[in-house]
Formats: C-alpha cells, structure tokens, sequence
C-alpha cells in the first residue's frame, strides 16, 4: 500500500509511518478482506451492490468504514458504500460530529434522527438492561433506511472478540450454541446483515482508531450500565488470555471448524442411522472422526 496523498483514501490521510502501524492496517485489511470472501459476501456476476455502513461514533464503527473504503478505492471492493449514522436522541450525543468528520472525509453518508433513546427509558424498568430493546429499535431503524437507499446489505462493525462473547453468553446463559454469524439474511428476507470484521481483533481496532485520531464517541446509554453479561464475559475471556496468551484466536477457530457428529444436537447430526460398520461425515452424515 502507497501512502502518496493522491494514492490513497482521505480516510487514510495522516496515517502514521511506523513500521508498527503499516503492519497493523495491512492486517486488519488482509483480515477484512479473507471474511468477505471467505463468507462470500460479493456476489461478483451480479449486479453491482450498495452496503448500509453502519457507523456509530466508535473504534470499532471507524476501523470499518476505513477498510471498507479501502478495500472500494484499491478496486477490490466492488460495491457502493454509504455511511450512515443513527441519532439515536441520547443526551449529550454530539451530533455535529460525524457529518463534520464524513464531509472532511469525503465520505459518502447519511445521518437520521430517530429518538428510540426516550422509548428504552420508558419501557425498560429501573435496573434492567437497556440492549435488548435499544439494538431491536436500531436495527429496524437500519433496516428501513437501507431499504430507503436502495440497498442490498447492512453492515455492521462487529469483529471477532463480539462474535467470542456472544458464542459464550449463549452459552451461560441461553443454553444454545451460536453466535452472531458474519453473513445472514434478515427475517424479512430482503436484506444482507454483513460483519466484514468477524476475524478482526478489538484490540487491532481500538490501535488503529486510537492511531489516526478519529472523533470517538462513547455509548452513554449502554456503556454506562454496570454489571452486564457481556461486561462479565469479557473478564472471564481477558482473564483467560492473561494466562495463555492467543487463548481468544483458538476460540474463535474452533468456531470455524464444528464438528456436528461430536456433538449432541440429532437435527445436525442423523445419530438414528449410525450402524456399526458404516462411514460417514459430519458433512453428509458418513465418516464420524475417531475420538483422542
């Protein structure tokens, strides 16, 4: 990657020429661009698509709008991008912010104002949580705009620490095995909801945001509440990192490599037909690995 003023996008303007930070953004580019087509989330015979860029204020929001523009400006995305910023009506939200920062970044955008902020404090009791309902109001707020603009996908800054947590708070707490998918298609069924970053680190996202000084935001809504599950299953996963280090890469790993006859669910694995001296897969119900 060329950093000449005219070589690259104004989001990249200012980037710092350490060695450090050059390795930095060609991971997390590398990274972003093995999930899309890892997940095939270009259908590159069809038409040309148009993403809904979710972009919120913070590190993880920023970094994607980068690499996505990126990825569009080196000509290995072909796909139109426009950003969009949901005011969500929270006190002190700054909402000058993000149009002064697209419109220096010559990004492509949308702001919407939509106060969902009073409806969560109305309906969620003193001491509950507020995700729930304030993520179910944002995402039909997205879902609306996206269908406004003509577009094919939302897309979301989700990356690989978020998909862990969730794996987990399934886990402890909602008794299933899933987690948020890289590629999905909405209840509807007429939009794509895309996490392009799914095998990015939060930590490269928070270095990289914090490196090229983008106007962070913080949630004043969830962000301010303690005692959350994911709060919680955060520590349990820094702790576990903390004492063996890359513990959260093959966590996340073993996500991409299930093995349905090793587990227990009789609708992914057909457990009636087994015989002795059959073979069969995990993938068509044949070949069950031996067990170590």
């Amino acid at each position: 990657m060329l950093d000449d003023a005219d070589d690259i996008h104004p989001l990249f303007h200012g980037a710092p020429r350490s060695t450090e930070f050059r390795k930095l953004r060609k991971r997390i580019v590398r990274l972003t661009r093995e999930a899309v087509d890892t997940y095939g989330m270009v259908d590159r015979d069809g038409p040309r698509a148009r993403w809904l860029v979710c972009l919120s204020g913070g590190k993880d929001s920023y970094t994607l709008l980068a690499v996505l523009h990126e990825l569009q400006w080196r000509g290995i995305l072909p796909v139109d991008l426009l950003a969009c910023n949901l005011d969500q009506g929270q006190p002190g939200f700054p909402a000058t912010v993000l149009p002064e920062f697209l419109q220096k970044m010559q990004v492509t955008h949308r702001i919407e104002y939509k106060d969902t902020y009073s409806i969560v404090m109305d309906k969620i009791p003193a001491g509950r949580t507020f995700c729930a309902l304030c993520s179910r109001l944002r995402r039909g707020n997205l879902y609306r705009i996206a269908r406004e603009e003509g577009c094919t996908a939302v897309v979301l800054g989700h990356h690989r620490d978020d998909i862990l947590e969730t794996f987990f708070m399934n886990l402890f707490h909602g008794g299933r095995l899933a987690t948020m998918p890289p590629k999905l298609v909405n209840e509807d069924g007429d939009l794509f909801v895309l996490r392009p970053l799914a095998h990015v680190a939060e930590e490269d996202c928070e270095r990289f945001a914090r490196a090229m000084q983008y106007p962070i935001i913080p949630c004043d809504l969830c962000g301010s509440q303690d005692g959350l599950q994911r709060q919680q299953v955060k520590q349990i996963l820094d702790g576990w990192e903390a004492n063996s280090p890359g513990r959260r890469q093959v966590m996340f790993r073993a996500l991409m490599n299930a093995r349905p006859s090793h587990l227990l669910d009789p609708d992914l694995f057909d457990f009636t037909t087994l015989s002795l001296g059959s073979v069969k897969s995990d993938r068509d119900f044949g070949d069950i690995p031996q067990l170590r």
